[in-house]
């Protein structure tokens, strides 16, 4: 059987994999529809059921080491919103979107956290304490010899693998979204009190929903690379 042959029928008998390929082609086609939306209607709330949705896959991301070294800030209160519009580049959207997400980082490893994970991952797995002790003791050695900056560095990368997540199933929802560096994390640091927690914030996403009047960027046409130029093969 040619391989044209045996592809056509695995998509004649096979249910599943038509609703794996109808899902691949809806994702990427939510993927278009996304834009990083400019200006928020105040009026509209964005469920509580989606935002759980869109929390839960940044909560699923995967991260390196399983660590998590990260928290999701999750700011629905206008009174707080108020006080961290005078740091945003885009003040409307902070001040009129439904939700903030936050992605807020350690400040910096230690070998307390690292146990801490690693501990609640051999009992959830029902494993004995200490079986990934030979790994973890690897891990402790590369974080004690970097600099709290390199170590805060990679922190924040894991968090953007999580943010990626929250983008995509937003996009997924068709819920309207803008992540966001452009803020001072000075500000959301001290408005939210994120050093008595340990954190420093990184980057965060607006949620909300679209104002199509002043939304500018919405009728543009979406640009990217083209894939031969994007794509470097070896």
């Amino acid at each position: 059987m040619t391989c044209v042959k045996q592809a056509r029928f695995i998509l004649k008998n096979n249910h599943k994999t038509k609703q794996e390929i109808r899902a691949t082609m809806a994702l990427l086609e939510d993927f278009n529809w996304r834009h990083a939306v400019k200006a928020f209607d105040p009026t509209k709330k964005v469920s509580q059921e989606n935002i759980d949705k869109i929390i839960e896959a940044a909560r699923l991301a995967p991260t390196s080491s399983g660590l998590q070294p990260f928290r999701l800030l999750v700011v629905e209160s206008q009174e707080v919103k108020d006080k961290l519009v005078e740091g945003a580049l885009n003040p409307d959207c902070m001040r009129e979107c439904s939700h903030v997400l936050i992605f807020a980082g350690w400040k910096d490893y230690s070998d307390q956290k690292v146990d801490e994970v690693y501990d609640r991952t051999t009992e959830k797995r029902g494993l004995p304490q200490g079986r990934f002790s030979s790994y973890t003791d690897k891990l402790k050695e590369i974080f004690n010899n970097q600099s709290t900056q390199e170590n805060f560095e990679h922190i924040a990368r894991q968090a953007y693998i999580a943010m990626g997540f929250a983008l995509a199933q937003a996009a997924e929802l068709r819920v309207d979204s803008c992540p966001a560096e452009g803020f001072s994390t000075d500000l959301v640091d001290e408005v939210l009190e994120l050093d008595k927690q340990g954190l420093k914030s990184i980057a965060l996403i607006y949620v909300g929903v679209a104002d199509p009047e002043r939304d500018w960027i919405a009728p543009m046409a979406k640009v990217r690379n083209a894939t031969e130029e994007f794509v470097i093969k070896y």
